[in-house]
């Protein structure tokens, strides 16, 4: 934990909030020590950035994960766009 706060300019008590109240949920090494993923350090920047914006932890935590939810949609729009000029998708349904 300490090389991830260090790493992401943190203090430890904050990746711990965030494990605590759910927003990031880190492996644990056999001696009890978290382990956080490329992807779970990207999530608490982002948290990050919002909750120094003035945003509260849990507002953060839902707006980073709706912008989530928001480029899967997109991706799968173009996915599906792509597949339709290629003619592998019938527009009507």
């Amino acid at each position: 934990m300490g090389q991830a706060a260090e790493l992401l300019e943190v203090q430890p008590a904050f990746l711990r909030s965030l494990d605590a109240a759910g927003v990031l949920t880190p492996q644990r090494s056999d001696g009890g020590h978290r382990r956080y993923s490329r992807r779970q350090l990207d999530l608490a920047a982002r948290v990050r950035t919002l909750f120094d914006e003035g945003m509260t932890l849990d507002a953060a935590a839902r707006i980073v994960g709706l912008q989530d939810e928001l480029d899967t949609a997109r991706a799968r729009i173009t996915t599906l766009e792509a597949d339709e000029r290629r003619g592998r998708v019938d527009p009507g349904g």
